[in-house]
């Protein structure tokens, strides 16, 4: 468990996040685990990462520009980390990581099933040494079962989960979303589950394994997909820009050619609608007067919608459905976020000062906790840039040892 001090705490806290208290020893690479890493990071845990000599992360290089040859993903994933070279494919490097482990609340690893057993440190040699620690596991198809040993990336727990089947345009194949969806959500359920397991052990002084299946974290988003199929015999498809049966909300044009999203499925708001529209009539029409009656008859709307949405640019367009209460709004991209009043009233984007990219902006600490929120305090650090402060300070060893242990390919 955490040696940090009691007495320290409080003003840690304040200082940090109110995770201050919490060490965290981030395993494995790219995103799945890392990200959970972050999010934990990002309210004040002390994440220490464990990188390999020399080349480190490979999301150090990841990302489609690279200004300067650097990647300007791992700034953001590696954010409020400290980064700490050990080489955990010899026995020196795992005794290291072992001895870091002890002193450790959480560990978080992605590798593939039985990685961690075979440098020994499975769970059971792991919580010998530190009887509350937490191991959070992420990995594609669990820690058990049939398909446990196999490689699984993100995309496949997408695919295997479900919502890779139901995204995109009905003619064609199956899509992708533009981001790693799949990893990502493996790692926020990581996170909440780690946050469980610190309040079990609050209670009982007991760590735990938390399993973070990708393809589980993908099934748990899908709403009622598998009643669907088991009682109604209906299988949900590929429906493009709409959802069967929930209508209106679908993508209009606009004068302007941008093109708005526009949401009034519900009975209350859809009247809002057809009386911005200059058309109140529709809400007592046969046709869409109900929420069901609207989804039979959704490409009948949705062309009476276009047909008034193209007469107006989008600034009088959105002017007009704000004012009468119906949720529109933009498709974003990274520049409207940037131009945006309300992303900068909220402060949703902060601007950190990096030494190679200057000012740095990327996305705030999320969720909003009005006593103690998160922070982003630095941005992804350089490769073994605390590798003194760790081993110097969380393991007592001297300058001698630390370099003795660079010069062997060890750190």
């Amino acid at each position: 468990m955490s040696t940090h001090d009691g007495a320290a705490q409080g003003a840690t806290q304040d200082a940090r996040g109110p995770l201050a208290d919490l060490r965290v020893v981030e395993m494995g690479q790219l995103l799945a685990g890392p990200f959970c890493g972050q999010l934990l990071g990002d309210f004040g845990a002390d994440v220490i990462k464990l990188e390999s000599p020399g080349a480190g992360d490979p999301m150090r290089q990841w990302g489609r520009e690279k200004p300067h040859g650097k990647s300007l993903w791992w700034p953001v994933v590696a954010r409020n980390k400290k980064s700490v070279t050990c080489n955990l494919r010899t026995p020196e490097g795992q005794d290291l990581a072992r001895r870091i482990i002890a002193e450790a609340d959480i560990v978080v690893e992605n590798f593939r099933p039985g990685t961690l057993e075979r440098w020994g440190m499975d769970f059971d040699r792991l919580r010998a040494e530190n009887p509350g620690l937490i191991l959070v596991r992420v990995s594609g198809f669990g820690q058990s079962g049939p398909y446990a040993p196999r490689a699984g990336y993100g995309s496949i727990g997408e695919a295997m989960g479900g919502i890779r089947y139901v995204t995109g345009d009905p003619g064609n194949a199956p899509s992708r979303a533009g981001i790693s969806l799949g990893d990502s959500l493996a790692a926020v359920f990581a996170t909440i589950g780690a946050l469980v397991a610190v309040h079990h052990r609050s209670n009982t002084g007991r760590g735990q394994i938390v399993d973070s299946a990708i393809y589980e974290a993908v099934l748990a988003m899908m709403e009622s997909l598998l009643p669907e199929w088991a009682v109604a015999g209906y299988q949900r498809e590929r429906t493009g820009s709409v959802l069967p049966n929930v209508s209106p909300s679908n993508v209009y044009p606009t004068a302007s050619g941008e093109m708005i999203l526009i949401a009034a499925n519900q009975d209350t708001v859809f009247g809002r609608l057809a009386k911005t529209m200059g058309r109140p009539e529709l809400a007592d029409d046969p046709r869409f007067a109900g929420h069901a009656d609207r989804g039979r008859n959704m490409a009948e709307l949705d062309e009476l919608i276009s047909a008034w949405s193209a007469t107006l640019g989008i600034e009088a367009l959105l002017a007009a459905l704000h004012e009468g209460g119906v949720p529109a709004g933009r498709i974003y991209t990274a520049k409207d976020m940037f131009d945006d009043p309300h992303f900068a009233a909220r402060e949703a984007i902060v601007r950190l000062v990096h030494p190679d990219f200057g000012e740095l902006p990327m996305h705030n600490a999320f969720p909003r906790l009005s006593e103690s929120p998160g922070s982003v305090r630095h941005a992804g650090p350089g490769l073994g840039e605390h590798n003194r402060e760790v081993y110097g300070s969380l393991l007592d060893l001297q300058e001698d040892e630390i370099a003795a242990l660079a010069e062997r390919g060890v750190i």
